[in-house]
Parts: structure tokens; sequence; C-alpha cells
């Protein structure tokens, strides 16, 4: 069915009527609520503000962690196949269960700690990795790609561990960045234009009500 141009424009205009009306606060349109308005509306501004800088220092924060983090990975990989190389050939060298008799009664050989940082806000673990000496062990049966093995194995586990803070901390900061984003978004679009269009109401009706009076005036003094 086909409807009239000036019906749509009616039905637009009114739409946007409604939308106005839905978008502003139910408050008493009077001067006292006029100035706590504004007052807020200036509050929520500079809010406003300051998450966006937030925001914008997360977003760089992101990128240069997330460029940290891939370059971490590469190199977790490296160190991964070459620990592994070295683990395949100790075990033709020494065999299975020559190898596994060896490797009993190790103790630790990375030494972990763990403390709280802190950075834009955003709270992750941090940790410290540290490899201790090998331990000796007994020269029957042993070849010196054990010894080799394991120490590419106490690196990787070392380096594993400050790449699981890198991939922790790197999370959280993109969490934090888009609450942040959200935040921004709810001041920007719906809450700072709902008390902007309140204080406008307020405005037009207090000029309408002076207008009203003035006329009531004129009224008086013209009898």
């Amino acid at each position: 069915m086909h409807m009239p141009t000036g019906f749509l424009c009616e039905l637009c205009v009114l739409c946007g009527w409604l939308f106005k009306i839905m978008k502003r606060l139910k408050v008493p349109p009077t001067r006292n609520a006029l100035l706590q308005l504004g007052r807020q509306v200036k509050f929520l501004t500079q809010g406003h503000d300051m998450l966006e800088k937030k925001r914008e220092l997360l977003t760089r924060v992101v990128q240069d962690r997330l460029k940290e983090y891939r370059r971490m990975r590469r190199e977790a990989e490296l160190k991964l196949q070459e620990a592994y190389r070295w683990v395949a050939i100790c075990e033709l060298r020494m065999g299975s269960q020559i190898l596994r008799q060896a490797s009993m009664g190790f103790g630790p050989s990375v030494e972990v700690d763990i403390t709280h940082r802190s950075s834009v806000g955003v709270e992750y673990p941090s940790v410290e990795a540290r490899t201790l000496p090998l331990q000796p062990v007994g020269l029957m049966w042993t070849d010196t790609s054990f010894d080799e093995a394991r120490a590419k194995m106490t690196e990787l586990v070392a380096f594993l561990a400050r790449l699981g803070e890198a991939e922790n901390a790197l999370r959280r900061f993109v969490v934090e960045q888009r609450k942040t984003q959200k935040r921004v978004n709810a001041l920007k679009y719906n809450i700072i234009p709902r008390y902007r269009a309140t204080v406008s109401h307020i405005k037009q009706a207090l000029e309408e009500d002076e207008r009203n009076t003035l006329f009531q005036i004129k009224v008086l003094r013209g009898r």
C-alpha cells in the first residue's frame, strides 16, 4: 500500500518526538533541577573525557602487549622444538627405560616467585622464574645429551612461566579495555544525551512559563 509523503514526514517527526521523551529524565522542570542537572552534565562530561583517555591508553597497552606476546609465542615454539629434539636424541642414545630411571629423584629445576602488579588500573600476577643449577647424576649408562636435554627443558619451563604471565596480563588488559569502551559508549550515546535532553526540555519549559507570565502581566496592565 502506498503511503503519502506527508504522512511519512509526520510519522518521522512523531517518532523523533517520542524518542526525545523517552530519553529525558523524570525530573520537575524547576530552576533548582536545572542547576543540579547542569552540574551533573559537567561532571559526566569530565568523566567521559577521562574514560576516553583511559580507553586510548589501554588500547595502546593492549597493542604493545599483543605484539610482545606474539613474539614470545614464536620464541616458545622454537625453544619447545629444540628441547624435544634433545630429548629425542637422549632417548635414542640411552633408551627409554634408562632415561626414566635417570630422571627419577630429581628436585625442582626452576624457582618461581609470583607477585601482584598493577598498571592502568589493571591488576595481574607477575611471574619471576629462575633456573636452578642442574643436579649431578651418576655417569653409569648416561650420555652428554642427557645434561643438554635437562638444560633445554629447564630453560623452556622458565620461559613458559614468563609466557603465562604475558598471556594472563594481556587477557586482563583486553577485558578492561572492553569494559572501558562500553562505559564510554554508554556515557556518550545514552547517559549524557538523556541529561542534555532533560536540560533542554527544562529550559524550554521555564522560557514558556516566563512568556506566559509576561503575557499575563501585559493583559493586567491593559485592563
